[in-house]
C-alpha cells in the first residue's frame, strides 16, 4: 500500500474525535461524500522509543463506511499505557492502484493519553554508630515496565531535594520491570538525602504517577 499527499478536491477526513469508556476508545469522524473505506493506524508510545511509523502495515486496519454506521464509530480496546495516536486515512483508487491519503493539516490524526501507571517508591536508610556514611536502599514498584530514562535520583546535603535540579542528579542504568524492583544499595554521606524524580516531568508525567511511601 502506497501513500500520497492530499491534493485539492481529494477525499480528506475531518472532525476526528474520541471517547473513552471502561478500557475502550471510540473514534468518530466526518466521512467525505463517496468515500467507502478508510485505513486506521494505531501507534502506542509507552516510553520505550518512538511509536511505529505509519508505513508499518502491522498497525493498519481496513474499516468500511458500513462498519462505521453499524457500530456508530470505530471501537478499539486500549491494552497499554502511554500516549496513543490514531490516524484515519482515506482510501483512494487510481487506475486500479490503491493509495492512502496523507493530510498536511493532520486533521485525520488524534493523540491522547490512555491513563497513568502508578510508580510507588520507598527509601530506607541504614547507618552505623560513628560511621561517616549511610546506606540507601531504594525500592520501586511499577504497574507497567518503565524505561530507565524516565527516572533519576537526586542527592542533596542537609535536606531532602525538592526537584531534580535541587542537588546532584544520578541516572539509573537498567529499566524497571513491572512489579517490585529492589535497586542496588548506594552509600552516601551521613548528612545526605535522596529522592526520585522524573527526568522530564512534562513527558513522563503524562504516563506515570510517581508516589513516595
Amino acid at each position: 500500500m502506497r501513500f500520497k499527499h492530499a491534493e485539492p478536491g481529494e477525499w480528506v477526513i475531518q472532525g476526528l474525535s474520541y471517547q473513552l469508556d471502561e478500557g475502550y476508545c471510540t473514534l468518530r469522524w466526518s466521512w467525505p461524500p463517496g468515500l467507502q473505506a478508510v485505513y486506521i493506524h494505531r501507534a502506542l508510545d509507552d516510553g520505550f522509543g518512538q511509536p511505529a511509523g505509519d508505513s508499518q502495515p502491522g498497525g493498519m486496519r481496513l474499516y468500511t463506511r458500513d462498519e462505521y454506521k453499524a457500530n456508530n464509530g470505530y471501537r478499539d480496546r486500549l491494552d497499554g499505557i502511554g500516549q496513543i495516536t490514531y490516524t484515519v486515512y482515506a482510501l483512494s483508487s487510481e487506475d486500479g492502484e490503491m493509495a492512502l491519503i496523507r493530510q498536511e493539516d493532520e486533521s485525520n490524526r488524534i493523540r491522547f493519553s490512555t491513563g497513568k501507571a502508578k510508580l510507588v517508591y520507598s527509601i530506607r536508610e541504614k547507618s552505623r554508630w560513628l560511621q561517616p556514611y549511610k546506606t540507601i536502599e531504594i525500592q520501586v514498584t511499577a504497574e507497567v515496565p518503565v524505561p530507565k530514562e524516565a527516572l533519576c535520583y537526586v542527592k542533596k546535603q542537609g535536606a531532602y531535594p525538592v526537584n531534580k535540579e535541587d542537588g546532584i542528579l544520578y541516572p539509573f542504568v537498567t529499566d524497571f520491570a513491572a512489579g517490585c524492583n529492589e535497586l542496588p544499595a548506594i552509600e552516601v554521606g551521613k548528612n545526605d538525602y535522596v529522592r526520585l524524580f522524573f527526568t522530564d516531568g512534562k513527558k513522563y508525567g503524562q504516563r506515570y504517577e510517581l508516589v513516595y511511601r
